[in-house]
């Protein structure tokens, strides 16, 4: 079948070793396969396999992927997607950034970056429409994302320039460096930030001009406005707006599942001094939203009085306020802005870095831990001081944050003591919704592909709202139902929100897909795409160590009740969780250790492109 809009059909490679810069094209029968986004980045890190040594080395592949929806005027069309083999993890990582780079990729007329290798020195990639060049900047070193992106836009005259860059964290190899762009839209989870780092590559600027390709243009438009005006007129669309995904906080606790002193407890008694009301009445002096989106999730955040007056963010979003504020015993909003901020400009994940600042907290005042072993640093709950200390030596690699800095999986092997109150899956650190009261949202974040990210699936509201009256037969396909329907979003280069959050069919979009390309797809077809890889994901992840082992939830699920709220005395029975789990293997058609058909898997995916 022959593709009739959406993809310019090109890949730009970079080799760095090589100086190699060359647009590789692609073929319909390849577009229509992978879909774009992570799909398109799925398949590349597949074919590099032969050259994978480990994720720090040059020969890592980091793929920057935009969808076929991305950039045109629908909700939400914004995604970009990073796809490599994760420093944090080992395994196959990815994660998604909004705002406009994703949009001015595409402008440029490409459909996905590849890039390996190491550059000599320190430099941006600068992709100018069909211009692309490296360029060497050893003035940008030591700087953070927002002032690199500030030198960057000098230097070439431009304000207007797309640039996604790293921090100080994303040189120094922390390994949940994130990648920021626009401000403070951040690709945070997995650590692609370190594997550009380990290229010597210190942002990716980018600027175009051309038109996207759409076949049925009419037809596009009549489906945008009618998806438009549904969302205008869903009736918590001003309510969002308002508070963006800050209005989770007061769901989340009293719910009883937002994590609190290292997920010991899953409410917070002191939520309403962090919470979204609490952010518009004394922070919020702005809105901001990232291409063609009208839910403008993003609030501009200021701290106006105080020691941490100054202090200015794109943020919080709720996982940040949760994990500096609850999670870490904080119920100064102010601090939590300064957080954010200053993982935002170092350039390091907020989920992972509060996450791990937790299980220091835990460990020092449970004894597993002195102040010896943290190199004399007295920390307890709600130590903002010290707090904002660790995120700083975190990035900078100094006294024990250089031991934070490699993740979970290297800190278990240096105080193997930790192991049992780190909130981790293969490597990853958990995000914010205690796994506890919702077993669908244990196995969501025990098989995520990425380790534990809600991204991949949040089933917990349903199951919180459906209660026991329903089976594991259920609770397994509406996990794989998430795993299917979020990755594809991130295919097709769009946010998941309006879904999730204001009731948006997503049958729109496999008519948004069909308008732009000419080729008719239902949602049925374009899921099936999506099952497929997340075969294949799990097919680079198992030649990469990981097995049924490896699909669980933290330890702390089953062994540590929650203490108090709605949800006191829960914990996971390993017993249903262990049926639940092989039921999962049974519906995605796995072998019983939790393996796909690998050489199905090869055969279905080792054409070429």
């Amino acid at each position: 079948m022959k593709v009739k809009g959406g993809y310019f059909k090109k890949l730009l490679f970079v080799d760095l070793d090589n100086n190699d810069i060359r647009v590789v094209p692609l073929s319909d029968d390849f577009c229509l396969k992978y879909i774009g986004g992570r799909g398109i980045g799925i398949k590349l890190i597949w074919d590099n396999q032969k050259n994978y040594r480990s994720p720090l080395d040059p020969q890592n592949l980091v793929v920057v992927a935009p969808g076929p929806l991305t950039g045109l005027y629908l909700p939400s069309s914004s995604k970009t997607s990073f796809i490599s083999i994760s420093p944090a993890t080992g395994i196959y990582g990815d994660s998604s950034i909004g705002g406009s780079f994703g949009v001015e990729l595409r402008q440029a007329g490409y459909d996905a970056l590849a890039i390996k290798g190491r550059a000599e020195n320190l430099s941006y990639l600068w992709i100018d429409d069909g211009e692309v060049k490296v360029v060497a900047n050893e003035r940008l070193k030591g700087k953070g994302s927002l002032e690199t992106e500030g030198i960057i836009k000098n230097e070439l005259k431009d304000d207007h320039v797309s640039i996604a860059s790293i921090g100080v964290a994303g040189e120094n190899l922390v390994r949940f460096a994130c990648i920021t762009a626009d401000w403070g839209r951040n690709a945070g989870r997995t650590g692609i930030g370190a594997v550009l780092g380990s290229k010597n590559i210190k942002a990716i600027v980018v600027r175009g001009s051309q038109d996207l390709p759409v076949y049925d243009l009419p037809r596009l438009k009549e489906l945008s406005d009618a998806a438009y005006a549904h969302l205008r007129g869903h009736k918590y669309f001003s309510f969002w707006q308002e508070q963006g995904l800050m209005s989770v906080i007061d769901y989340a606790n009293e719910a009883g599942v937002m994590p609190t002193h290292n997920f010991k407890d899953g409410r917070f008694e002191r939520a309403e001094k962090i919470n979204g009301y609490e952010m518009q009445a004394k922070y919020k002096i702005g809105d901001t939203a990232c291409f063609a989106c009208p839910m403008a999730c993003g609030n501009i955040c200021l701290v106006k009085e105080g020691k941490y007056s100054g202090a200015v963010v794109e943020g919080p979003e709720y996982e940040t306020a949760c994990m500096f504020g609850s999670n870490l015993g904080v119920d100064n909003f102010a601090c939590i802005v300064k957080a954010n901020a200053l993982c935002d400009d170092l350039g390091i994940d907020t989920i992972s870095t509060g996450n791990l600042i937790g299980v220091l907290i835990e460990a020092q005042e449970t004894g597993l831990i002195s102040e010896e072993d943290v190199g004399g640093v007295r920390l307890k709950w709600g130590n903002e001081e010290g707090i904002i200390q660790l995120v700083h030596d975190i990035a900078h690699r100094e006294g024990i944050g250089d031991v934070l800095a490699d993740g979970s999986l290297e800190l278990v092997k240096k105080m193997p003591q930790l192991a049992p109150i780190i909130s981790q899956v293969k490597g990853l650190e958990q995000s914010a919704y205690d796994a506890r009261a919702a077993v669908t949202m244990a196995l969501g974040f025990a098989t995520s592909d990425i380790g534990a990210h809600h991204a991949r699936a949040w089933p917990l509201a349903k199951e919180l709202e459906m209660g026991k009256d329903w089976g594991l037969d259920e609770k397994a396909k509406l996990v794989i139902y998430h795993q299917t329907v979020r990755p594809l979003f991130d295919m097709l280069g769009v946010c998941r929100l309006p879904w999730i959050e204001l009731g948006f069919d997503e049958n729109t979009y496999a008519q948004f897909y069909s308008a732009v390309t000419g080729i008719t797809f239902n949602l049925d077809e374009l899921l099936e795409k999506s099952n497929e890889l997340y075969n294949l994901t799990r097919a680079i992840n198992i030649k990469l160590g990981v097995n049924k082992k490896d699909d669980y939830p933290p330890e702390r699920c089953f062994s540590t009740p929650i203490a108090s709220g709605p949800q006191a005395g829960k914990v996971l029975d390993r017993e249903d969780y262990e049926n639940l789990l092989a039921i999962y293997y049974q519906q995605r058609g796995w072998d019983e250790n939790g393996q796909p058909d690998l050489k199905q898997v090869a055969k279905k995916f080792n054409e070429k492109m």
